[in-house]
């Protein structure tokens, strides 16, 4: 298989759909592309109705295209991590892996527009987060859960607004920064340097004011992420966690028992927000992102240094700040069905409390005339308790 057969299918696979987000090659599975949260088959002019281990593998090959340190990557860990572009028509994050002695490959699209705060509707408080000089800020969520698109979004408000130096360091890089008011320093992973830890310390002589790491993905480089923050540098970062206090937890979590009350302190001191994402099935098709939204306040860096307790909750504290820009999950999913874009079925099934989320639509059902239960007109079994007659 030749690189522009490669290119060639690709191609079709991209243009089955106008919302492709992913395309998917695996052993025993025709072409692949996932299309607001569906994998949809491919059809092409020869059929492949099941992919062979040895077309996958091929497929994998020339990807790598003979590069010695994603070969080795493969081989010694079973996955490897690049980036591939078709030429006028898209670049893509490719993750190839090992399963059951086959090669299976997901590529996800990357966008090459950059995100605006318009466009993606995001939440005013992104624009508090902008404004941010030092610290931490974390957004995590699942994988696929646009984390790294709302990033992109708010170093475009950076770099309309702030004449600073930015140093990004990406697996692979996702979206290309132009040079406005801020000047970008965009390194790649395996091309520019080795991983996290390293780019991130060589990022501290680099003179940056704001450094985006990819991923806080060990002990190391989170315990340079908290330096950067205390030396007066604003770091972005993402985690794969669900919300607020998960992030909080695997923080800790990479850090011994005996370090725990100083990486509390640090982070108590250094985090600024910690926002979580989750994309949600779209009315009428598509998809529609929802956040929970922390800011630092005094009670989110009480809960940080001593834990959380009965009336100190995360979710607690969120709630009760609203008026400083913060969110939880079940208020914003309950908004976003009050608008139209979600239905009751998919904001239950997404919720963190389904019983806060189930009286918020419930309410909102009430105030708009509808029904809010299925049970018919009640009334009173005026016999029950009467002996009944034998006629």
């Amino acid at each position: 298989m030749r690189i522009q057969e490669i290119d060639y299918i690709l191609g079709k696979m991209l243009d089955i759909h106008n919302n492709v987000s992913d395309l998917n090659i695996t052993v025993g599975r025709p072409f692949q592309v996932e299309s607001a949260g569906q994998l949809v088959p491919v059809e092409m002019d020869l059929p492949f109705e099941k992919l062979t281990p040895f077309q996958t593998e091929t497929f994998a090959l020339n990807l790598i295209n003979q590069d010695r340190r994603l070969t080795e990557n493969l081989l010694a860990e079973g996955s490897c991590d690049l980036s591939y572009e078709l030429p006028g028509r898209a670049r893509f994050r490719v993750n190839i892996f090992s399963q059951r002695g086959n090669y299976s490959i997901v590529l996800r699209k990357l966008e090459s527009k950059i995100p605006t705060f318009e466009g993606m509707n995001l939440p005013e408080t992104f624009r508090k987060m902008a404004e941010e000089k030092n610290g931490i800020i974390f957004v995590t969520g699942a994988t696929g859960s646009g984390k790294s698109t709302s990033l992109a979004a708010l170093l475009n408000e950076i770099n309309d607004k702030k004449a600073v130096h930015i140093v990004t360091l990406e697996d692979p890089v996702e979206f290309s920064h132009p040079h406005r008011k801020a000047t970008f320093n965009q390194r790649e992973m395996g091309s520019d340097f080795d991983n996290f830890a390293s780019g991130l310390r060589a990022a501290l002589r680099q003179a940056p004011k704001i450094i985006l790491v990819g991923e806080m993905r060990d002990r190391e480089t989170v315990e340079i992420g908290l330096s950067a923050a205390e030396t007066g540098h604003l770091v972005l970062s993402t985690l794969h966690t669900v919300d607020a206090g998960q992030t909080i937890n695997r923080i800790l979590g990479m850090f011994s028992t005996d370090e725990e009350n100083q990486v509390r302190i640090r982070m108590a001191d250094t985090v600024r927000w910690i926002v979580c994402q989750r994309l949600l099935p779209k009315e009428g098709g598509g998809r529609v992102a929802a956040f929970e939204i922390m800011g630092a306040n005094l009670r989110v860096k009480d809960a940080i240094l001593h834990g959380e307790s009965e009336g100190k909750t995360f979710y607690e504290i969120i709630q009760a700040g609203r008026a400083f820009g913060m969110v939880t999950f079940d208020d914003y999913i309950i908004e976003l069905f009050k608008q139209g874009l979600i239905s009751e079925e998919t904001g239950k099934a997404y919720a963190s409390n389904k019983g806060i989320v189930g009286r918020g639509i419930d309410t909102i059902k009430s105030a708009r005339g509808q029904a809010t239960t299925d049970l018919g007109k009640l009334e009173v079994d005026k016999d029950y308790g009467k002996p009944k007659r034998p006629w």
